[in-house]
């Protein structure tokens, strides 16, 4: 009997994710993947500059799904032999904000440290502000009102406000309050609270809210390599990965596609096909297709924010760790440092020898930092040439007291495209987009872009199992959409101290 043909537009987590899980479960499909770039993995691939590698991003493998967590390890098992390339290993999360000079831990906790840095007057009125979101609720318009209703109104202007409009290129009143819902969720003073007597007395929690998960897997060589590793394994199967290929059009007729074009090496080449799977915009879907003039107006006005790394590689760092955690060569022990300062644009700072040490080519005598900036791609930034570029943010990482000029040894410059679906402008009529999408029976919609939803990597693998699930069960593609929509998804049970 011939095989049906899948085709799957993308090769990040969710396209490699749907493959790989199709292809061990039935054998009566033939699946083709198109990427446009030359590597595996999407925004969650490793970059290697001179065998220091970039993590665009940052990935932490951590995830409440269970088939996720086996899929992972199932590619690359956990192991302490480091003499292994193919191994995750256990990293320690911290992260810090770094706001006036001082470190902050990520999330806020309260502790001494914490209350010293803000000092008694901001402190005290910092549980006022709090006290007062408990009894006057707001009603959750957008993000501004999300924030507000669970840190109060004075920490959010301390630690929310800004960032979030350096990050997004908006302030939080412009933005859907349910980018919160889905990337902050549970976490609140309450939480915060929480977790610090969970400290104290030394309880386990289980339903730990994700942002403060301690600690992570990770590959050693980058998120990057567990997607080779998985990509092989798809050919193994049978399965066929073409790279420098993108999906330009999508010949829709009666609600089924029946071929797709693709441009690879400048030649248009049309292939047929039973199932299409998506991960690649929204937009760009719907630009392929022809399309009712409401639903391609929707989709060419959902917003992106796109993203520049820099990789820096240092002698060593001005700043030393103030905390009692300790660390490499005594260096701050970090995988993220949050930027607060509003005097520079640089929105976060990575550490990749903390990632993993194997991410840098001599981990011990250089420090190999990630700088990443929110732009689009119509700004000045983003249009600066690579070397003024490196230059501005050399210059701003003096500024911030982080290194001397005359301890950078290189450095390099990494554009990423659409890397953050945004909540804002057609945002609000997505539904409408969505609604037209399920009603082409043979297509399936997965991962971040492909549902315009700023989904972490496991819950854009999630979409792509779920997909799995709803093609060779014919099930409602509802469930697709709903993966991290959930309030309780990655959240505290209310009846949990």
């Amino acid at each position: 009997m011939k095989k049906k043909r899948i085709i799957i537009a993308g090769a990040g987590p969710a396209g490699l994710t749907f493959a790989y899980d199709l292809l061990k479960k039935s054998k009566k499909y033939e699946v083709i993947i198109f990427e446009e770039s030359d590597s595996y993995g999407g925004i969650a691939k490793t970059i290697n500059y001179k065998g220091n590698r970039i993590d665009i991003g940052g990935h932490r493998f951590f995830t409440k799904e269970k088939v996720i967590n086996d899929l992972w390890e199932e590619i690359l098992p956990i192991s302490d032999d480091t003499n292994k390339d193919n191994i995750l290993l256990k990293r320690k999360r911290v992260s810090r904000i770094l706001f006036e000079n001082k470190f902050y831990d990520y999330p806020i906790s309260l502790k001494l440290e914490t209350l010293k840095n803000m000092g008694f007057i901001r402190t005290f009125n910092v549980i006022i502000s709090y006290i007062k979101s408990i009894i006057f609720k707001r009603k959750e318009n957008n993000l501004e009102d999300f924030y507000i209703n669970r840190f109060g109104k004075k920490l959010y202007f301390l630690f929310f406000r800004d960032y979030t409009t350096k990050v997004w290129g908006r302030t939080p009143s412009c933005i859907d309050s349910s980018w919160g819902k889905q990337r902050v969720k549970g976490i609140s003073i309450r939480k915060v609270l929480s977790n610090a007597l969970k400290r104290i007395f030394k309880i386990k929690d289980k339903n730990k809210e994700t942002s403060l998960i301690e600690e992570f897997l990770y590959p050693k060589f980058g998120p990057g390599y567990l997607y080779e590793e998985m990509a092989k394994k798809i050919q193994e199967l049978g399965g066929e990965i073409i790279l420098n290929s993108k999906v330009i059009k999508i010949n829709n007729k009666n609600n089924t596609i029946k071929d797709i074009t693709v441009l690879s090496k400048d030649n248009e080449i049309n292939y047929k096909c039973d199932y299409f799977i998506s991960s690649m915009p929204i937009k760009d879907l719907i630009n392929g297709m022809d399309t009712p003039k409401k639903i391609n107006r929707i989709a060419n006005n959902l917003p992106y924010r796109d993203f520049i790394t820099f990789g820096i590689l240092v002698k060593k760092l001005n700043i030393r760790n103030n905390t009692k955690i300790k660390t490499f060569n005594n260096r701050i022990p970090d995988t993220w440092l949050y930027v607060q300062d509003n005097s520079v644009k640089l929105g976060r700072i990575q550490v990749f020898n903390n990632w993993s040490p194997y991410m840098v080519k001599d981990n011990k005598k250089t420090v190999w930092l990630g700088l990443e900036y929110f732009c689009n791609e119509d700004d000045e930034f983003w249009k600066l040439s690579k070397k003024k570029s490196i230059e501005f943010a050399i210059d701003e990482l003096v500024k911030l007291n982080i290194i001397d000029k005359k301890n950078v040894i290189d450095a390099t410059r990494i554009k990423i495209k659409k890397a953050y679906p945004a909540y804002f402008d057609s945002y609000s009529e997505l539904d409408k987009v969505i609604k037209y999408l399920n009603k082409i029976d043979n297509l399936y919609c997965i991962g971040r872009n492909g549902q315009h939803r700023y989904n972490n990597m496991d819950h854009s693998m999630m979409t792509a199992l779920v997909a799995v699930d709803s093609l060779l069960n014919n099930k409602s593609k509802k469930e697709i959409w709903n993966v991290n929509t959930e309030d309780d998804y990655h959240e505290e049970k209310e009846n949990e101290v």
